[in-house]
């Protein structure tokens, strides 16, 4: 799943607490790294000196039994930690916006050597010891000691002024450097007060209840959420639907590897060697629950307590893992937790006294029956589902589902799930009321009748289609109902269905469920966004695919057209390297006038995903059906461009959530393929050659304005630094 990420000073802010939180990570795994080297040095010099020694034998011996009980500790203490994941959160304190106003603390002047002032030199230290009488009588010693004299006293003067010379010279750099930092001061002043007056503007758009500085704030909440056990991601997919103030959030969750496989050490005396003890299947099964549901009671919790205004009513929380599905062996992104949480039942809770698996399951949340082995649970409602419109899916090439006819559209349906397995047959020639599709599950413990309603509307479906599909269920007899949109459904819908047997299918997903069976569908006609123009201008839907009457002819006018100036660029790559590792490629853009992006605003990124003027915008990361391939697109609309642009640059570079970032050799089938508008020229298709490639980022090709004609010409050039190397390099400011 690619999160979206967002813009904006609560972003930098949440970025700079998570670097923070690695960099601490990073020093406390060094720390115990050193340890470890020297606890092993330690016993390799007992056992050179325990040779023939019975008491040094003993003492090594004893040396490898507590470092065995060591090695238990630690896993006993990584157990705990995870048991107490939720009593840790509960025990840190609750983020308040206000905190973001807090002026940075500014350190005090520190000269250093510069503070020290130069020593001038001693006069007694120059002074010439005086002859004795008998010799101060002769003449030439009386002379001698006046030459002496002279002398200290014209070393003195010389080494007096060049002290006083370099005394000088200090104070001259002390107060040069005092300047600096008076400087540094005044710069750290204004940047609080312009950071505060960003602020100051997000936490009021905030309290007014803006969509994007409501999902702004909340995703830079957990984002920068802090005293997670080391190796707990912090990815998330977070989306805002005013009207119900519900809050939808897809949280990362980890794997089942977090739970230590091993349950003791024991040190053999016999082998000279320690022994691993697994730890027991059911207790790594059960605990692995427990820490899914103390982090879905974690994050609600976070997001309540960090809502001082009161703007959430409700949450719904899917926690999702990514790793390989042991069925297909594919990288996979899987659910495992899904829970909804009204503001007023999570306030009656004693969170620091519940069962959480227990409290989850109460809330009723599902949590999967085998999440070690990616067992899926269907999500109560997912981001992109929220609000009435739908963002453009499928190629242009594809069929618009939206303008389908009726029929046609039920035939599409029903051999989607004939592809799935089922028996199937379409109603729409019988005229059976309320139904559309009818699905006969085989299986002779568990089947039965699935009756399925299929309705191509282009805003949000009502409750009243889903409890008039919930009483077709009961009347049919059948087990199941599934309802099928091209829109998307409201939060009443989804809780509604709670517990009963029926499924909401939105058009982001129908269009997926088609992909994966090689199937074609869109949602809409492109636009010079990429996008899909999922509605008419006045909200309305297009006609019902069913007998039962909720459809009507779309009263607004027709998606716009293609824009002929629309080009696009799709990058692609594998979704692992070699040794398995997963890759996630960051793909960016630089709008630029003579060799320099137009000012920071004209970088679009996964921060920025589109200019101010809409002429370039960045969609989504996707895997490709089927394959062990990521995709990400890119468009570009000339006539949308600034005229001072030249120059569109495109880039790719690694992700940077751990340090240092995976070097482009180790990423496998980097490709390009273009579809160009009218006004540009450019290959179909460039494989960029990244082997051996050490840096984390490259310029994949430029788009270049030449006598008013673009053209697309492809670069491979690698630059260093990554993202941030790519910004400097094209003039980007980095703080």
């Amino acid at each position: 799943m690619a999160g979206r990420r967002n813009n904006g000073v609560l972003a930098v802010w949440a970025e700079a607490q998570r670097q923070e939180q690695r960099r601490e990570e990073a020093r406390w795994r060094a720390q115990a790294a050193e340890q470890r080297r020297w606890e092993r040095e330690q016993r390799e010099a007992q056992k050179t000196a325990a040779r023939g020694e019975r008491e040094a034998q003993r003492a090594y011996q004893q040396s490898r039994e507590a470092e065995a009980a060591r090695r238990t500790a630690e896993l006993d203490g990584r157990v705990e930690e995870l048991r107490g994941l939720l009593a840790a959160g509960l025990a840190r304190p609750a983020f308040r916006a206000q905190s973001l106003l807090a002026a940075r603390p500014v350190p005090p002047f520190e000269p250093g050597r510069l503070g020290e002032p130069v020593p001038m030199p001693d006069q007694a230290r120059y002074q010439v010891p005086p002859p004795d009488r008998a010799q101060a009588r002769n003449p030439g010693v009386r002379q001698q000691y006046e030459q002496y004299v002279a002398q200290a006293r014209a070393r003195f003067e010389q080494d007096w002024y060049a002290a006083q010379a370099a005394e000088a010279e200090r104070q001259r750099r002390l107060g040069e450097y005092h300047g600096q930092y008076l400087e540094w001061v005044a710069r750290c002043r204004r940047e609080d007060e312009e950071r505060a007056a960003r602020t100051e503007e997000s936490l009021r758009r905030l309290r007014s209840g803006e969509a994007e500085a409501v999902q702004e704030y909340f995703s830079a909440v957990l984002y920068a959420s802090a005293g997670w056990p080391e190796g707990f991601p912090h990815r998330l997919v977070a989306a805002w639907e005013a009207s119900s103030r519900q809050l939808v959030v897809n949280w990362e969750l980890p794997g089942a590897d977090v739970v230590p496989a091993t349950g003791r050490v024991r040190y053999v005396k016999t082998d000279d060697r320690e022994a691993e003890v697994a730890r027991p299947a059911t207790e790594r099964k059960a605990l692995y629950r427990e820490v899914l549901a103390q982090s879905a009671l974690r994050v609600v919790t976070e997001l309540y307590r960090a809502d001082g205004d009161g703007l959430l009513a409700s949450v719904v929380l899917n926690g999702f893992v990514r790793g390989i599905d042991p069925a297909t062996g594919r990288e996979a992104e899987r659910f495992l937790t899904t829970v909804t949480v009204d503001r007023a039942e999570f306030a009656g809770l004693t969170l620091d006294r519940v069962a959480a698996v227990e409290c989850f399951q109460g809330l009723g949340g599902v949590l999967s029956a085998r999440p070690e082995r990616l067992d899926e649970v269907r999500p109560d409602r997912l981001p992109e589902t929220v609000g009435g419109s739908v963002a453009g899916q499928g190629g242009e090439d594809d069929p618009d589902l939206f303008e389908m006819d009726p029929i046609e559209f039920e035939e599409l349906i029903a051999e989607l799930f004939r592809l799935r397995g089922f028996r199937v047959m379409t109603t729409a020639r019988s005229g059976d009321a309320g139904v559309d599709v009818v699905a006969e599950d085989l299986d002779p413990v568990t089947g039965g009748r699935i009756v399925i309603q299929a309705k191509r509307y282009r805003s949000t479906v009502s409750p009243t289609a889903v409890r008039d599909l919930d009483s077709t269920v009961r009347h049919h007899g059948a087990i199941k109902g599934i309802l099928v949109t091209t829109a998307g459904f409201g939060p009443g819908s989804y809780d509604y269905i709670r517990n009963k047997p029926l499924t909401l299918v939105s058009g982001p997903e129908l269009v997926e469920l088609l992909a994966e069976q090689g199937l074609r569908g869109r949602l809409g006609e492109r636009t010079s966004g990429g996008g899909a123009n999922g509605g008419s201008a006045n909200g309305s839907r297009a006609n019902g695919s069913g007998g039962d009457g909720d459809g009507g002819a779309a009263t607004g006018s027709a998606a716009a057209g293609t824009s002929g100036a629309v080009s696009t660029v799709a990058l692609s790559w594998g979704s692992r390297t070699a040794g398995g590792d997963p890759v996630e490629l960051d793909v960016s853009a630089f709008l630029c006038a003579n060799g320099r992006v137009l000012d920071d605003e004209h970088f679009v990124f996964f921060n920025n995903p589109q200019d101010p003027d809409g002429a370039v915008r960045l969609h989504p990361t996707r895997s490709v059906p089927g394959e062990p391939v990521r995709r990400a697109e890119l468009t570009l609309d000339t006539a949308r461009l600034a005229p001072a642009v030249d120059e569109v640059v495109v880039a790719v570079s690694t992700e940077e959530e751990e340090s240092p970032a995976l070097p482009l050799g180790y990423v496998h089938g980097l490709a390009l393929g273009g579809a160009f508008g009218p006004d540009v020229t450019g290959p179909a298709r460039w494989e960029a050659g990244t082997g051996g490639v050490p840096e984390s980022a490259m310029v994949v090709g430029s788009f270049r304005r030449r006598g008013g004609v673009w053209t697309f010409e492809p670069s491979g050039t690698p630059v260093p630094g990554g993202l941030a190397g790519l910004a400097v390099r094209w003039g980007v400011a980095v703080e």
